[in-house]
């Protein structure tokens, strides 16, 4: 398989190639003179093991076992691919006064560039399956395969060939903890509380590097499930216009336009809300959305289906290649 997708940017009009006429005005020469662009081929088949191996550990709800284990996994992941690490170790409040040891892990890539751009998700796993159809699962975690394990693993890829060709801009990949444990829908008394994405909000407020900033951010959530579609959500249009539509011009260019579908979604309340809120950096949020279910998610979401039946290598690589696109075709 080639290594590299190779973009070129021309700029010669149908007219003068179909007349051969050799005079180009000054601004043809110019775009004509452009280098091409090298973007690393994502890998489904790693990003695909790297969910499997998620997944593996068991539901990331943390307090568990499996949820520092996994957190292990991904700041050695990180470090093997040449990031560097920073860890927020944090007590956080659930609704209910449950306080939860959570974590948030950063790797950054070229740390001492100034110019740089955030890509991020949630890593740990719903401890409730209150969408399940059998009331009986409503207070058993789920394995999380798509809502966090699939964009971690997206990341996780992207980390790795960054690793082996830095773009011309910094890199940091932040993987957020604490955003599921939400008030499930069975509790109906708490219902008014906010509480979802305690780490993001966290790590907002108490960012890993002072006063850090960012270009702009670009949040994975749910990326992975089979013929995901991706419409435009709601605050990333109103935060970031202009890098929805890069994103969605990208998916055009590459040829996944049926899972980057060019419509407006809903408004989410996501991790990347209390970046735009507490930071002041453009966000977008590429995340499924299935106008059909109730929910606007997959049917599977919060029950105990989502599991590594719902995860897709082509999505993968739709997602994956998508991304990688955008940030290697920023300049410095």
């Amino acid at each position: 398989m080639y290594r590299y997708f190779i973009f070129f940017v021309l700029a010669v009009t149908t007219f003068a190639a179909s007349c051969g006429q050799t005079g180009k005005s000054p601004e043809s020469k110019s775009r004509m003179k452009q280098p091409a662009v090298e973007v690393p081929l994502f890998n489904a088949d790693s990003a695909y093991t790297y969910t499997a191996e998620q997944v593996a550990f068991g539901p990331r709800v943390p307090n568990t076992p499996a949820h520092v284990g996994c957190g292990n996994y991904l700041v050695s992941q990180l470090k093997r691919f040449g990031a560097a690490v920073f860890e927020q170790n944090v007590e956080l409040t659930a609704y209910d006064g449950t306080l939860l040891k959570a974590r948030n892990i950063i790797g950054s890539f070229q740390p001492e560039n100034n110019n740089r751009i955030m890509l991020f998700a949630h890593w740990d796993s719903r401890p409730f399956s209150d969408r399940d159809p059998d009331p009986a699962n409503y207070h058993t975690p789920i394995d999380g395969a798509n809502d966090g394990a699939g964009a971690c693993a997206t990341l996780l890829e992207i980390a790795r060939q960054i690793g082996q060709q830095q773009p011309a801009v910094g890199i940091d990949i932040l993987f957020f903890d604490a955003e599921d444990w939400g008030v499930p829908d069975f509790d109906e008394k708490n219902q008014h509380i906010s509480s979802w994405c305690l780490g993001s909000d966290f790590w907002a407020r108490n960012p890993h590097k002072q006063n850090y900033t960012a270009r702009y951010g670009i949040l994975l959530d749910m990326v992975s499930a089979p013929n995901a579609r991706f419409m435009k959500e709601g605050y990333s249009l109103q935060s970031a216009p202009d890098i929805v539509r890069k994103v969605w011009e990208a998916a055009q260019i590459l040829g996944y336009g049926s899972y980057f579908v060019a419509a407006n979604g809903s408004t989410i309340e996501d991790d990347h809300v209390h970046v735009i809120r507490h930071r002041r950096i453009p966000c977008i949020d590429i995340i499924q959305y299935d106008p059909e279910t109730e929910s606007g998610f997959g049917a599977y979401w919060h029950t105990q289906d989502d599991d590594m039946d719902h995860v897709s290598k082509k999505t993968l690589q739709a997602t994956g290649q998508t991304v990688m696109y955008v940030i290697y075709h920023e300049k410095n």
